[in-house]
């Protein structure tokens, strides 16, 4: 049989097509309409009340009230437009040498949230601790201010002081504190040590334009002075060059495998980065070490070399700073710092997010405190999505990096967690006083690691203070205070190698990572030790084959 001819020819066809090219262009030029409609009612508003609102108002105030709240809307703390004269703040903050405080700080809900003062800095020697609000700053309420605008009012002059106040998790009322600007010179690491059990420790307080380069100086010295394992130590790291970030997982990893994905809007924002070289290190077991103060650069480091099984994590989960900004210059010499994309692992793990996962239903974070005076959340993993590592080992997502080892710090019990809140509240009588006493203190005698105060010297400190500080909260709060007292102590005798030293002993998750690391063999071995096994074979056929790719985007549960 002859098929038959459709009861509809070609002039149909033609017809449906010009009739959906129509409305399809119909349809883009309805949008492109509404876009100008959107335009013309924004300037039509700021003509009338320009004109007409019953007091004089300012055009251009009116502009820049709209493009805040543009940029507001997003919901972004991370997006802001920086005018001439805070863009070049920006950039010298991003050069690694201005006079300032040494605060890491970000604005979250609503408030300027400190993430980690910088080891040695004025805001550090005067007892500012990870997740302290600054609630006023030069006698102006920072309620409402994005980072940047902190930041600029912070930076200024070395020698010139700085008044803020600051509001600690516990404390009812804020305590008001005098910072001296200082010219904050951006080091990477502090100082390389050789523990016990040819262990090496590598701290890497943040990344600067050297930080690479600092880390493999440091692991090849001590691997000369005979280290056969490494810590390497990102806690309250808050980030920095993110380049740096991807060169510092380069030299554990090796050559092509993937470091970290960028994903955004669209492909422009999007790419893959890989490790150009081979690992450097020889397959040096390794522990990295996180808190809730690592962030950003911080947790790419840690994400790529736990999805690659190269190094066990240790410590509590990180914070969760996973977003990618770019700089638009615009006219007038300003510059909108844009959120264009969020940084991933190499398993498709979201960096972006940690901070809000593990809230109770009232919005509140299980919090412990430790004996340096920082808050530490107790981790909830309850609902978080999972992936497997290149070698088959499971991790979580959701957020941040979560530590294949949940370790805490030393805690206070509640007793001591009292006492301590309640000198929160005399927390700029006590600061510079534990300062003033360790000057005084090392004019009269020397302190080297294993030093203890005795108790005769802790009441002499207590005698000094300003006889409005809650006497009984001074004994309660014993153990802080001697913990403040020594580590000043040290860090002004012999810096920060003498005061790490002297904590080594009570440093829990050191200690652990010590542990794990004590005649270790092999990576595999450290897995074992670690509870994290690697399946048999997997290791080696993730280091020989082809590398998986990471999981299709849409199967992803924590994106």
């Amino acid at each position: 049989m002859t098929p038959r001819s459709p009861a509809f020819g070609p002039g149909l066809v033609l017809l449906l097509a010009l009739v959906a090219g129509g409305w399809l262009l119909q349809r883009g030029v309805e949008q492109d309409q509404n876009v100008y409609v959107q335009a013309r009612l924004l300037q039509e508003v700021v003509d009338h009340i320009a004109e007409q609102f019953v007091e004089p108002v300012e055009r251009g105030s009116l502009y820049d009230s709209a493009i805040d709240g543009m940029i507001r809307g997003l919901g972004d703390p991370n997006s802001s437009l920086l005018v001439a004269e805070d863009y070049e703040n920006f950039r010298i903050q991003t050069e690694g040498d201005y006079g300032g405080v040494g605060l890491e700080i970000v604005d979250r809900d609503d408030h300027i949230t400190v993430v980690s003062p910088l080891p040695g800095t004025p805001g550090f020697r005067a007892g500012i601790r990870a997740g302290d609000q600054i609630v006023e700053v030069e006698g102006q309420s920072t309620r409402g201010w994005t980072s940047q605008q902190a930041v600029q009012i912070l930076r200024g002059r070395p020698g010139s002081e700085a008044r803020v106040k600051i509001l600690r998790p516990g404390m009812e009322e804020p305590t008001e504190l005098t910072l001296v600007r200082e010219r904050v010179q951006l080091r990477s690491v502090p100082f390389a040590v050789l523990l016990e059990g040819e262990i090496g420790y590598v701290p890497l307080d943040l990344f600067s334009e050297t930080s690479t380069e600092e880390v493999r100086a440091a692991v090849d010295s001590l691997r000369s002075e005979g280290a056969r394992s490494l810590i390497l130590d990102l806690r309250g790291n808050p980030g920095g060059i993110l380049d740096q970030g991807i060169g510092i997982a380069d030299l554990f990893l090796d050559r092509g495998a993937a470091v970290a994905e960028t994903r955004g809007q669209d492909d422009v924002q999007e790419g893959r980065f890989r490790a150009r070289g081979d690992d450097q290190m020889e397959g040096l077991p390794l522990v990295v070490l996180l808190d809730q103060g690592s962030a950003s650069a911080s947790e790419i480091v840690a994400g790529a070399l736990q999805d690659h099984d190269r190094a066990v994590v240790l410590g509590t989960p990180s914070f969760g700073k996973g977003s990618v900004q770019t700089l638009f210059q615009l006219t007038g010499g300003n510059v909108l710092k844009l959120t264009t994309a969020r940084w991933y692992t190499p398993r498709g793990r979201s960096i972006e997010g940690g901070h809000s996962v593990g809230e109770d239903a009232n919005g509140d974070v299980p919090r412990a405190l430790t004996v340096s005076g920082q808050y530490v959340r107790i981790p909830e993993m309850d609902g978080r999505p999972s992936v497997t590592s290149y070698a088959g080992r499971d991790l979580l997502g959701g957020g941040g990096i979560v530590p294949d080892l949940i370790v805490l710090p030393d805690t206070l019990s509640a007793e001591e967690r009292r006492a301590v809140q309640d000198l929160y509240g005399d927390l700029g009588l006590i600061g510079s006083e534990v300062f003033n006493f360790a000057v005084r203190y090392l004019q009269e005698r020397e302190a080297s690691p294993g030093f203890a105060l005795t108790d005769g010297e802790l009441a002499a400190f207590f005698s000094g203070l300003d006889p409005d500080v809650d006497r009984g909260a001074l004994l309660g709060a014993d153990r802080y205070l001697r913990r403040q007292l020594e580590s000043t102590i040290l860090v002004q005798s012999g810096g920060e190698r003498a005061a790490f030293l002297h904590e080594v002993t009570s440093d829990v998750p050191l200690r652990r990572a010590l542990e794990l690391l004590n005649g270790v063999e092999g990576r595999e071995e450290l897995f074992v030790r670690a509870g994290s096994p690697i399946p048999d074979g997997a290791l080696a056929a993730a280091l020989d084959g082809p590398e998986p790719n990471a999981p299709s985007s849409d199967s992803r549960a924590d994106r």
